[in-house]
């Protein structure tokens, strides 16, 4: 049975970080694609970040580019996503996915395209 579980969520200050991290099991993703969405409440569920396991493409959404980062250790089939510079609409359930195929670019950012995703972690931005 494929797990993914994410940790490292929380409550941050605005301009402050957290990073979280997404540790699967069940199956090896190393040749496929995970990354992370969030949803705030009344919101639809949005595309953060994601990764190929293997290789070096990764694709962010415009509203996180340049403040979040997203890492992997094939190891541990664990992802990671570092966020700085955090604001209060950043605020909401932060979700890891993975998809068992090795994605293209432009189909990264569509969450039909993932076949796990982990239960969430809040994040929780204010002052």
């Amino acid at each position: 049975q494929v797990q993914l579980v994410e940790s490292g969520g929380g409550w941050v200050q605005p301009g402050g970080s957290l990073r979280l991290a997404c540790a699967a099991s069940g199956r090896s993703f190393s040749r496929s694609t995970m990354g992370w969405f969030r949803q705030a409440p009344g919101n639809e569920r949005e595309f953060l970040a994601a990764a190929r396991m293997s290789g070096s493409n990764t694709q962010y959404a415009d509203s996180v580019k340049g403040r979040f980062t997203i890492s992997r250790d094939n190891a541990k089939n664990t992802i990671y996503l570092q966020m700085k510079s955090l604001k209060p609409e950043d605020t909401a359930v932060y979700y890891c996915t993975a998809s068992s195929l090795s994605l293209i670019s432009s189909t990264m950012r569509f969450s039909s395209q993932y076949h796990y995703w982990g239960q969430g972690t809040q994040v929780t931005v204010y002052s």
